[in-house]
């Protein structure tokens, strides 16, 4: 299949009529190829209107991983012959079992044309030097970005995780412009620069332009204008996908901190209400759990899959950068979610809180030794440079989450360096009970 040029700037009448065609192409490829996807309709054929997607069930992560455990290893609903297959992947883990990721090269070409759209979006360009820093063993974020970064036709310098050290000179010696990353890696970088490099700060660097993803938090303004501060760059969120469904597929642009959906042409995106599971409309002010279905995919087609990813539907209209995909927020994570004494609590709004105080890193983590209900949310955050731990200073946060977040907040105050540095995906919520 060829890509539709500039698809993501596509009236909505012009991607309904491609997508209905897409649809009808790929739902028989289904029917015919996936036993997941047979065995899971029983026998009922798939609407032929895509409009009608929401009469057919959904599938989730829990049953990805039977079919795996079941048919190693990559499941039943592999739809292509395993010659076709010409990469495996693995994700990162961080919700739970890995799972392994078949691509075709189709599936590979679409991949990187799609994440170079988000590539560019975030304002990535031939003009740049860019290292990427996510993890190639395995997983998408590595090898699969580092070819969207490449479709931008960027220099890029596959440099992965660790050798922090190396990175910083590398970085000065060759020139870098632009770093991809996830959010929580430049405190790494601020942290060794600190202990390692004498009379050097971030800003010396010289980077110009962060393309993060992930991890959530940069919707946070404070962090946005923390990175700005400190490192002199432009932070972009340019890299928000779902490993078992499409690696990147939405970004910000220059115009708009808020992701974008550019993969119109490839995914179809539902929202359900994640509790009831009951279709919700794509319009501003809805907020729901994302549900994708591929419209083009050889090895692993979905079909209704749940991301578990809480989104906040902000705008439909076309963006000023000519985007008309629909825009929005990630709220949060299903799975990460945390309920208070009745009110809904995710990583990113506890993150809103901790930014905010100059006397903290921004570095936290939600601990949970007990499993729920929950009368108070177990907070343990880093203590700046310099600074000591009090109950003033205490009480003083205690009181911010309570006014900020409706909730009673159990702080733990620790040592700046308390935490374990981390290089890839941050777990943000710990479950230390059975």
């Amino acid at each position: 299949m060829t890509l539709t040029a500039k698809a993501e700037t596509m009236s909505r009448l012009e991607l309904r009529q491609l997508n209905q065609a897409a649809w009808e192409n790929q739902s028989a490829y289904v029917v015919s190829n996936s036993q997941f996807y047979q065995d899971l309709w029983a026998g009922v054929q798939p609407p032929k209107d895509l409009r009608d997607l929401p009469d057919l069930p959904l599938s989730d992560k829990a049953q990805l991983r039977v079919s795996q455990a079941d048919h190693p290893p990559f499941g039943n609903y592999l739809a292509a012959t395993r010659r076709e297959a010409v990469r495996l992947h693995r994700t990162s883990g961080t919700t739970g079992q890995a799972m392994n990721l078949a691509l075709s090269a189709q599936d590979c070409r679409i991949t990187e044309i799609v994440g170079g759209r988000a590539q560019r979006s975030a304002g990535l360009g031939p003009e740049h030097t860019v290292a990427h820093c996510l993890n190639y063993q395995m997983w998408m974020g590595g090898l699969t970005d580092h070819m969207t970064l490449q479709e931008t036709g960027a220099l890029v310098i596959p440099f992965g995780v660790g050798s922090t050290e190396l990175l910083i000179h590398t970085i000065m010696e060759v020139g870098v412009t632009a770093i991809s990353c996830t959010p929580s890696y430049p405190a790494v970088l601020e942290r060794v620069i600190d202990e390692k490099f004498s009379g050097l700060a971030p800003r010396d660097l010289g980077l110009k332009l962060g393309l993060f993803g992930g991890e959530a938090g940069l919707d946070d303004p404070a962090l946005r204008a923390r990175l700005k501060e400190t490192w002199g760059m432009e932070p972009r969120n340019a890299n928000f996908g779902v490993s078992d469904v499409f690696s990147n597929f939405a970004a910000q642009c220059e115009h708009d901190t808020r992701l974008h959906f550019l993969a119109s042409d490839v995914l179809f995106p539902e929202l359900i209400d994640p509790d009831s599971t009951e279709p919700l409309p794509i319009e501003p002010g809805t907020v729901g759990e994302l549900v994708l279905t591929h419209l083009v995919r050889d090895c692993q087609p979905l079909v209704r899959f749940r991301t578990g990813d809480i989104i906040a539907i902000d705008e439909i209209d076309p963006c000023q950068c000519g985007c008309t995909g629909f825009r929005f927020r990630v709220v949060g994570r299903s799975d990460d979610m945390i309920v208070v004494r009745g009110l809904n609590m995710f990583p990113t709004m506890v993150a809103a809180v901790v930014s905010g105080f100059a006397e903290l890193t921004g570095d936290y983590r939600i601990i949970l030794d007990q499993p729920p209900p929950y009368d108070v949310l177990p907070v343990h955050v880093e203590l700046a440079s310099g600074i000591e731990r009090s109950t003033g200073l205490s009480e003083q946060i205690e009181r911010k989450f309570k006014k900020a977040l409706g909730v009673t907040t159990k702080l733990t105050l620790l040592p700046k360096g308390s935490f374990e540095v981390t290089e890839g995906k941050t777990r943000r919520v710990l479950r230390s009970y059975q």
